[in-house]
């Protein structure tokens, strides 16, 4: 049976901006992150959902706050019939809050300012549609692994991936299949966040989503980087200019402040020059920084023991400021959002100050295509400004990427390391994903062809179909993962203080299989409670069958169907008129069923633990209890039964020499079938048969004429064991006469109950 993955890119697909990639496997849809592109405003800038149902979507993935990948959420959450639930990490959920609120507040300005967005629909949430989104999320810690308990048995856990505070992996485990999405990710360790961090314990996936925003791009070393861009400032400042930083409010924002606070600190002939960090949330965005410090890497944890590295000493907060009365007469650096240079206060000042060839503008992270951060670096000779006017661009633009995002390299190894069977390309530009899909494919082959990923970039809204064969596997677990090793067991020789050995290949394991949301594993009894939700029970059954019929009717019956009968007795209690003489008689078959007679008149109880054998037990107890009592009569008239009669008969008489004398009739009559000619001759307990052939009844010449005689002799009547013993010249025809008749002396003996 195969089942089909289908993976769509709703953005980011051959573009950055906008990440929002549906999963479907197994009757469980996946949303992976759920942005918007930030070169485009209000209702162009969302993924396309028009592509899906969101009613059919079980659950949300968030990797990370950026808006490119989370400020769609209220706007899928509570305008549309979304009812699944949403998953991110505890700092992603505290920033989203105050990054969204910060863009609702810039898209109600722009409304407000007859801007481009001058439609209601075109500001995609209320401050209540948000509040009310923020409050449906659920929080997921790193490693922590989270089961829907979904038919498809969806379950994921979530990977430090570096990048920005609390950005996360999933790795998604459903339907026996597993994908890893990425989302933004850096194998770097910066100077407040670790690197990425590569999956454990886990096989390689069979599905890797991965970002490929700079394509075989290689970065310079983060200290040439650093260099470049602290000199880049001191040359701007000292030559009497202003710098501007766009840069997104959280996120690689801190990180520049760390390295130019302490530049600051070992350049004192810079510290007259002021830094101003124009943002709103300046002060609560370091208070979430400094919350969560503990998610961060060795060297923030170990300054927080000494004091709070986000308390900067020479960085001045701003938390409101008027581009008109701003007092940039002299030399200063300028933090302010937002990074791509769209709007807000970022690019109030660039327009006020792009055309001053003193002045610079540094762009420290990736530049969204369609947007100005990435029009001025190809240095045009003139720019629009917000209120539509031209002027020329004479200031310095510059570019040192300080986007937490890996390089070629560092991906190329990540993918390597993680060996999946199938590659998704996504966030990225076509010209970049083709490149780096390029450069994979000629890595891979080198590999056989059968050892070789798939590699797809798909475009946004275009499906990858992935077809996967159902496997049949379950793991054996508990004791039933270990033998015991025996004397002579080689593997014993080569450790022999191994008490145990595994099982190995061709080994036959007995236990309970329990399947459970496509995963099975096979335990013994005991261990079920352990690696399982389900507990070891019985079931106890008790049946009332009529019987008015005597005890010593019933035991006979018994007898003649089943061999070693336990029979116990006591006294009635109760003053029940027309009780058995013989009291309380308990009959035990074996361990499975007991029957009980004489308690209460004209019922006799069959209690039986519910099991397989013991149900065909009792049926057939129930059976036989209800055809004793009705021919009670004429069984005691007779005092002949059909078969044998209880252990405490003796042996010898009478009875006992008829029930052997039926049983004998009873081989007379099979081999009667099979043969044309056969007499019998009975005395006592024994029995003798002669077979005789002539050239009509058997094919083979030297049979022709033939006589075999088997004598059949019962040792105990009881158990229904017997002598056979078959002469004949023909070892052909006395095999055939010989297993006849130990089949019927079989078949005849009561049942052990073993």
């Amino acid at each position: 049976m195969e089942d089909i993955m289908t993976i769509t890119p709703l953005g980011s697909g051959q573009e950055v901006g906008r990440s929002c990639h549906l999963l479907t496997f197994r009757g469980t849809t996946i949303m992976l992150d759920c942005g918007i592109h930030p070169g485009y405003d209000g209702i162009a800038g969302l993924p396309f959902f028009d592509r899906v149902d969101p009613e059919q979507v079980d659950v949300l993935l968030v990797t990370h706050f950026h808006l490119d990948h989370a400020a769609s959420l209220p706007y899928f959450t509570e305008r549309t019939k979304f009812k699944g639930r949403i998953f991110m990490t505890h700092p992603t959920k505290a920033v989203i809050r105050l990054l969204l609120g910060d863009y609702l507040r810039l898209m109600t300005m722009k409304k407000g300012a007859g801007g481009e967005l001058s439609q209601d629909d075109d500001v995609l949430y209320t401050e209540a549609e948000l509040q009310s989104c923020v409050d449906k999320i659920e929080l997921i810690d790193y490693h922590q692994t989270i089961d829907l308990n979904l038919p498809s048995g969806l379950k994921f856990h979530a990977l430090n991936a570096g990048h920005v505070l609390g950005a996360a992996m999933f790795f998604i485990e459903i339907g026996g299949r597993s994908v890893l999405y990425t989302g933004d990710y850096s194998m770097e360790e910066d100077r407040h966040l670790m690197a990425a961090e590569l999956p454990r314990y886990h096989t390689s996936p069979d599905v890797l989503i991965v970002e490929s925003t700079y394509g075989v791009q290689v970065h310079a070393s983060r200290a040439e980087r650093e260099a470049r861009f602290t000199g880049t400032i001191e040359r701007i400042v000292s030559g009497g200019g202003r710098c501007l930083i766009p840069v997104f409010a959280l996120g690689r924002a801190q990180e520049l402040l760390l390295i130019l606070d302490e530049y600051w600190k070992d350049h004192p002939h810079l510290q007259s020059i002021p830094i101003y960090y124009a943002s709103k949330m300046a002060s609560r965005a370091l208070r979430v920084y400094q919350t969560y410090a503990n998610m961060m890497n060795a060297r923030i944890r170990s300054q927080m023991d000494l004091g709070n590295p986000f308390s900067f000493s020479h960085i001045r907060n701003l938390k409101s400021i008027d581009v008109n009365t701003f007092d940039d007469r002299g030399p200063s650096v300028v933090f302010a959002s937002p990074g791509m240079l769209q709007s807000g206060v970022s690019r109030q000042l660039f327009d006020r100050w792009a055309s001053d060839p003193k002045n610079g503008c540094l762009i420290a992270g990736y530049a969204v295509e369609h947007t100005l951060a990435k029009e001025i670096m190809s240095q045009p000779k003139e720019v629009v400004t917000m209120e539509g006017r031209r002027q020329p661009l004479n200031c310095l633009v510059d570019y040192v990427s300080f986007s937490a995002h890996v390089d070629f390299v560092q991906n190329r190894d990540f993918i390597t390391s993680v060996n999946p069977t199938n590659i998704i390309l996504v966030h990225g530009a076509k010209e970049e994903m083709g490149r780096l899909k390029g450069a994979l494919m000629l890595q891979y082959n080198k590999l056989p062809e059968n050892k070789r990923p798939t590699i797809a970039m798909p475009p946004n809204e275009v499906e990858v179909k992935l077809i996967f064969t159902r496997r049949r596997s379950a793991k054996v677990m508990g004791k039933l993962a270990e033998t015991p090793a025996d004397d002579n067991d080689d593997q014993v020789e080569e450790s022999k203080a191994k008490a145990v050995v595994e099982p190995r290949e061709g080994d036959a394991v007995r236990g309970i299989l329990v399947t459970q949301q496509n995963s099975s594993k096979i335990v013994a009894p005991e261990d079920l409670s352990t690696y399982t939700p389900l507990r070891v029970g019985s079931v106890s059954s008790r049946l009332h069958v009529p019987f008015v019929g005597k005890i010593e009717t019933l035991r006979m019956f018994l007898g003649e169907m089943f061999r070693d009968i336990e029979e116990t007795r006591e006294d009635n209690e109760t003053d029940v008129d027309g009780a058995d003489d013989e009291g309380v008689v308990t009959f035990s078959i074996g361990s499975q069923v007991k029957v009980i007679a004489g308690k209460t008149k004209g019922v006799a109880t069959v209690e039986w633990d519910c099991s397989p054998v013991g149900d065909v037990i009792a049926d057939s107890l129930v059976a036989l209890i209800m055809h004793a009592q009705s021919s009670a009569a004429s069984i005691r008239l007779t005092g002949r039964p059909c078969r044998h009669r209880s252990k405490k008969a003796r042996e010898g008489d009478l009875e006992n020499q008829a029930t052997a004398e039926e049983h004998l009739r009873a081989v007379h009559q099979a081999l009667s079938d099979q043969f044309l000619s056969v007499e019998a001759t009975y005395e006592a307990m024994k029995g003798t048969f002669e077979v005789k052939l002539d050239a009509n009844d058997n094919a083979s010449e030297e049979s022709n004429g033939l006589v075999c005689t088997a004598t059949v002799e019962f040792e105990n009547i009881l158990d229904g064991t017997a002598k056979v013993a078959v002469e004949c010249e023909d070892e052909k025809l006395a095999a055939n006469v010989r297993g006849c008749v130990q089949n019927v002396v079989a078949a005849s003996a009561p049942i052990a109950m073993d």
